[in-house]
């Protein structure tokens, strides 16, 4: 992920990887790095490990809507995926 360390000192977006940004939850406004993931690999939204859910150490989960665009292979951000809930 990108931006989550404030002393990071590539914390920001890179300018040849491609990146979904994170909408809502625990994870609000950092970006993930989905450079080589292929589309169909992340229809059913990802499982990403945090201490800031409602489970410390558990997984906040973010999911890609059907009505938006799918990532496409572009640098940048190419897509939202969307706080769908916590998991242990």
């Amino acid at each position: 992920m990108s931006g989550h360390d404030h002393d990071d000192p590539h914390a920001g977006p890179l300018p040849h990887q491609t990146y979904a940004a994170l909408v809502g939850g625990p994870l609000d406004g950092l970006l993930l790095d989905i450079t080589g993931r292929r589309p169909e690999e992340m229809d059913d939204g990802v499982a990403l490990s945090t201490e800031l859910g409602r489970w410390p150490g558990g997984r906040a989960l973010y999911d890609p809507r059907p009505d938006e665009p799918h990532p496409s292979g572009g640098p940048g951000v190419v897509c939202r995926f969307y706080h769908s809930g916590d998991t242990p």
